[in-house]
């Protein structure tokens, strides 16, 4: 990893994939039924994303449940040592490691702590989380970036406030945008106007080439991939859009949202946005509703990931890690009605097809 100054910066083949833009799986938790860890299916998920063209793992973060970094649990180090494991089993001789994205949250002494140990074993990126700095103002939440900025690269995190994020202003993402290995923002407000704010402060901060976005909007992932901004700023026009996405909706279906994401870089290549695309773009949506559970504040967002899974095969059953994590009355209805009515969004087939040697030793 290089340095400049007192910043470190990911080598310069991996920023090339990830300014490329890549399906990232935000890496869910795999368990058995006693709430133990599941190496030989947490490895499978990792194998699963990789075979169905991920381009990067995302470990740790909201997906995997935020209690793995609590030191009772004492899960963090091992689950992302098991996707490193995988992702060094998946290299190829004639390239890199997928770009690994190791979660990072808690006040400062912590979230540098998590920042060290992600670097130590080789992960590119930390996905800075902030909820638990609610309480601060956004000169502390600078402050805190850039000590954490000083041990990993970073990439912005934008958290809806449902699930533990907290709204930030303009301002805030354009004073981001100046901490100079900030390589790529998730945006995962969930609202058009704070992610179009993000947009606005990377447009005008001059660094849109320096930094990536990611769509992160589960409610809108293909909209999002599908649009380009043209943002009026002092300096002149600038056009910028998100080239990936980091997301929990891809976390299954990969295979699935590889073929999608090219569609939409197609489309946009092209000028020319066609209607099945959007139409696509609102049954995807309409998978994510039913998985994600907006209806009751996304309380079986976790265990809807899980399920489906489960219902791949590539899972042993729902069994989250938090107490308060559980399907909502009638959520699996609703997402056995969208895999029975959508096949085209599934690939449970090519799990079917792979399962066995994802789960091998």
């Amino acid at each position: 990893m290089a340095s400049k100054g007192p910043y470190p910066f990911p080598p310069e083949e991996v920023l090339q994939d990830f300014r490329g833009g890549l399906v990232i799986p935000a890496h869910p938790l795999a368990l058995t039924e006693e709430r133990r860890l599941d190496e030989r299916r947490q490895r499978a998920l990792s194998r699963y994303y990789l075979a169905a063209g991920a381009g990067g793992l995302a470990v740790g973060v909201h997906t995997t449940e935020f209690k793995i970094h609590e030191p009772g649990v004492g899960l963090y180090r091992p689950v992302l040592e098991l996707a490193m494991s995988v992702a060094r089993e998946h290299r190829a001789p004639a390239s890199g490691l997928p770009v690994m994205v190791a979660g990072i949250i808690g006040r400062t002494a912590q979230a540098v702590r998590e920042a060290a140990l992600a670097r130590e074993l080789g992960y590119h990126l930390g996905l800075l989380g902030l909820g638990a700095l609610r309480e601060a103002g956004e000169v502390e939440l600078l402050a805190h970036a850039r000590a954490v900025a000083e041990v990993i690269p970073l990439m912005g995190f934008y958290l809806q406030p449902a699930v533990g994020g907290r709204v930030l202003s303009e301002g805030f993402w354009r004073g981001l945008a100046e901490i100079p290995n900030l390589v790529g923002i998730k945006i995962a407000a969930f609202d058009r106007y704070f992610t179009l704010e993000v947009v606005r402060a990377v447009a005008e901060s001059g660094r849109g080439q320096d930094i990536t976005l990611y769509t992160g909007n589960d409610d809108a992932i293909l909209t999002d991939l599908l649009t380009d901004y043209r943002i009026q700023t002092e300096a002149g026009p600038v056009s910028i859009g998100m080239a990936g996405g980091l997301l929990g909706h891809w976390a299954y279906w990969t295979r699935r949202a590889v073929e999608q994401l090219q569609q939409c870089r197609d489309a946009r290549a092209a000028g020319q946005v066609p209607g099945r695309l959007l139409t696509l773009a609102a049954q995807v949506t309409e998978a994510n509703e039913a998985v994600f559970d907006p209806d009751n504040s996304y309380r079986g967002c976790i265990s809807g990931i899980l399920y489906v899974l489960a219902a791949s095969g590539l899972l042993a059953g729902v069994y989250p890690l938090g107490d308060g994590e559980a399907l909502s009355p009638g959520q699996a209805r609703k997402i056995d009605r969208i895999i029975e009515g959508y096949p085209h969004l599934i690939d449970h087939d090519f799990v079917r097809e792979n399962l066995q040697g994802w789960l091998s030793p």
